[in-house]
């Protein structure tokens, strides 16, 4: 199974399209973020505090420790984090431009939302990310990973030293 994710043409079609769909959907919210008025994450920050209480939290009492002394008090830097980093995910997934990491940074999101008692599409998100994770290269294959990818690997500032070293005698 992991060979046929990684290395088949048809399944690095069938991923394209599912990086596409999570791109779209990333690239939407964060535009709609964006253009509708200003952004502020406060709001949805207090009441996933508000349910880390009562007899079943929807939110963890260390989740909600955090989103109370880190993340509230920073509500403007989290609130562009949010706005730029779905835009951000989502076009490198349309694209297929350094695409683990985008799916990486789109699963923490979505993690993130989890965790603050929000439900909608992120569990369904991330269950289709672990497949463009596991896939690797092969996901971003019809994308510009396939000519980014190797000019990152032969013009990376730190060079391996591969020549051997002779034994003396």
């Amino acid at each position: 199974m992991l060979e046929l994710l990684r290395k088949n043409n048809l399944v690095a079609g069938l991923l394209a399209v599912i990086r596409i769909y999570l791109g779209y959907q990333f690239l939407h919210a964060g535009i709609e973020k964006l253009t509708g008025g200003g952004f502020d994450a406060s709001g949805f920050l207090q009441g996933a505090i508000a349910s880390a209480t009562g007899e079943h939290p929807a939110v963890q009492g260390w989740w909600a420790t955090f989103l109370e002394h880190v993340a509230l008090p920073n509500a403007t830097l989290f609130s562009f984090l949010v706005m730029w980093g779905e835009v951000l995910v989502g076009i490198a997934l349309i694209l297929g431009l350094l695409t683990n990491f985008a799916t990486l940074m789109g699963m923490v999101m979505n993690f993130a939302f989890l965790f603050s008692g929000t439900v909608s599409t992120n569990g369904q998100m991330i269950l289709l990310a672990i497949f463009v994770i596991v896939a690797g290269a092969n996901a971003g294959k019809y994308g510009l990973d396939r000519w980014a990818m190797p000019y990152l690997r032969n013009h990376t500032p730190i060079k391996k030293n591969h020549k051997k070293e002779t034994a003396t005698v």
